[in-house]
């Protein structure tokens, strides 16, 4: 995707009716040693990092639970649309765990520290409307029968970018990010 210069926006979503993303399989995380999982979680975190570093708008569809790892997916993406009934927390700590993959540096950015802080020291679900509420998506949609109503939202957003100048749109995420680290 990154070197496909057709690519404009790129939108994520699950194929899996009510779930975004339920997070990293934590049965399969207790069968590896500290070695692997320390791997493991690099790894994630590279993937999150290159999902933030595509050149072009990214969009998360978030039509169902988006836990653990499946918020640090969204939080991965420049803009991010749910369903008011989707699902929502950085649970990790209540599993006796940290988020490992970028969730604690994306979520005060986007959030500010102190709710932030709350929400992972609680483990906190929270839905669509208190997403939106503070700032955590850029907007909540009601649920429709298909089930995908924060992913035709996401289609909508996606279809007001396209008519924008690609570099134009490429150079204004470019400096924003690089704004967000001085």
């Amino acid at each position: 995707l990154r070197f496909d210069e057709k690519v404009r926006v790129v939108v994520f979503k699950s194929e899996v009716k009510g779930v975004f993303c339920a997070g990293a399989d934590l049965k399969e995380r207790a069968k590896m040693d500290d070695a692997e999982v320390g791997h493991f979680v690099k790894r994630l975190r590279n993937l999150m990092d290159e999902i933030a570093a595509l050149p072009v708008p990214t969009i998360a569809a978030i039509d169902g639970y988006a836990l653990g790892g499946g918020l640090e997916l969204a939080l991965a993406c420049d803009l991010r649309v749910a369903a008011s009934s989707a699902k929502m927390g950085l649970i990790e700590t209540t599993r006796g765990l940290l988020p490992g993959a970028g969730g604690t540096q994306r979520l005060p950015r986007c959030v500010g520290i102190g709710l932030a802080k709350e929400l992972i020291f609680t483990g906190r679900q929270i839905d669509g409307e208190q997403a939106f509420s503070m700032g955590l998506v850029n907007h909540a949609v009601p649920q429709n029968s298909q089930g995908d109503a924060a992913y035709q939202r996401a289609l909508t957003l996606a279809k007001e970018i396209l008519p924008q100048a690609p570099f134009a749109v490429k150079m204004g995420k470019l400096a924003i990010n690089r704004g967000m680290e001085v």
